[in-house]
């Protein structure tokens, strides 16, 4: 064939690759991923291999290869701290500096906080401090935060401060650590959560309302601590008149749910340790993490004194009401609480993400609270999720 053929065939190919080439995106920030409540980083348990995002496998690593190379950070903050605190920790590991927690300056039993750092500069750090994990990060390298429990509603902290700031952070002399002076619009290109208690879980309010019967350290403990717990349903109220949703992100969330409603048989619940079954309530199900079991259904097992998750209603006057919307969940987190924040806006997902609103991936059922991590247990793998999220951020 002439060579003319062949010149127009391979310029053909070329303007061609483009469609098909996986890699494509329209556009390559890095990811962050921010884990939960009692969660912990990639180098905790060192010998066992065993990972937050993953267990046995690594769904950081997936995310890197998966239609990639793309640039993945697993980020880690207090386990047990409140989203505010956290999102100082997240802002100073990924910018670099030492965490600033502005007003908070002491924790909850009144000691001083141990104040972490992070070197913006490999090459000028002293003190030997880790490597900040994105110093480039503003608004014209912004990132995609995918959070995971509590680490949704921490990255929802954070998008507030970036914004907005926070005026009563200020020093002795009125001045404003960088991230409470608030104006970085743009800085989050969108948010991710995956199971998170938007609205409070149910589970504080259960266990709570069955420790006034015990007399132990633990009830001690528990309730000075977890009195006004942000992660329950009245503390998530007033964190969620406070984190507000930005018209500058785009938003997803999605839901899990390992219950099922209650029927005489053939529902996929543990017939043991729920054998007789009322079709109001919702009971796990037989690939629910075991000790989940326990809490997740009618009744708080074995005492059958208290109303576990699926059974749990209250309407005190001036608390938020919980009501048989709420039983269906995934173990540890009501699934009704993972759409959205109460009072901001939110919608089904149908292809066309819109910033400015929560736009609902919907509820992934027959996941519990760690099989959408891959946890190892027999639910189902959480891998298509993630390719899912994969493919709608990296075509924003």
């Amino acid at each position: 064939m002439p060579r003319s053929f062949w010149s127009l065939f391979a310029a053909l190919i070329l303007l061609l690759t483009p469609l098909w080439n996986p890699a494509r995106a329209a556009n390559n920030h890095p990811i962050v991923l921010v884990h939960g409540f009692l969660g912990f980083g990639p180098d905790q348990f060192p010998r066992s291999g065993f990972l937050y995002w993953g267990g046995k496998g690594d769904v950081a690593g997936h995310l890197r290869t998966y239609n990639g190379p793309r640039t993945v950070f697993t980020a880690v903050v207090g386990a047990i701290a409140t989203n505010r605190e956290r999102a100082a920790e997240l802002y100073a590991q990924l910018k670099g500096g030492c965490v600033d927690y502005g007003a908070q300056r002491l924790a909850a039993d009144g000691s001083v906080r141990a104040v972490q750092c992070w070197a913006a500069d490999p090459a000028n750090n002293p003190q030997g401090y880790p490597a900040a994990l994105y110093p480039a990060w503003d608004a014209a390298h912004p990132l995609h935060m995918i959070g995971h429990s509590q680490g949704g509603t921490t990255i929802r902290a954070l998008v507030e401060l970036l914004e907005h700031g926070d005026v009563n952070a200020a020093d002795a002399n009125g001045n404003r650590g960088d991230l409470y002076r608030g104006g970085k619009v743009g800085w989050i290109r969108s948010v991710t959560t995956i199971s998170s208690p938007h609205n409070g879980t149910s589970l504080r309010d259960a266990v709570l309302d069955l420790l006034p019967q015990l007399r132990s350290p633990l009830r001690d403990w528990l309730l000075a601590n977890l009195a006004n717990w942000e992660l329950a349903p009245d503390g998530a109220r007033n964190f969620n008149a406070w984190a507000r949703t930005s018209p500058h992100v785009v938003y997803f969330s999605i839901g899990t749910q390992a219950t099922e409603a209650g029927a005489l048989c053939c529902n996929g619940t543990d017939r043991l340790i729920a054998p007789l079954q009322n079709r109001h309530y919702q009971y796990p199900r037989s690939d629910m993490f075991a000790y989940y079991k326990t809490y997740a259904g009618e009744w708080i097992v074995p005492s059958m004194l208290q109303h576990g998750m699926g059974g749990y209603t209250q309407d005190t006057p001036g608390r938020v009401r919980i009501d048989r919307a709420w039983f269906a969940n995934d173990g540890v987190v009501n699934t009704v609480s993972m759409r959205a924040p109460g009072g901001h806006p939110v919608r089904e997902f149908d292809g066309r993400p819109e910033p400015g609103t929560w736009n609902y991936l919907g509820t992934y059922r027959g996941y519990d609270h760690f099989d959408v991590l891959n946890w190892p247990n027999n639910g189902p793998s959480a891998d298509v999720i993630y390719e899912r999220v994969s493919d709608i951020l990296f075509g924003l």
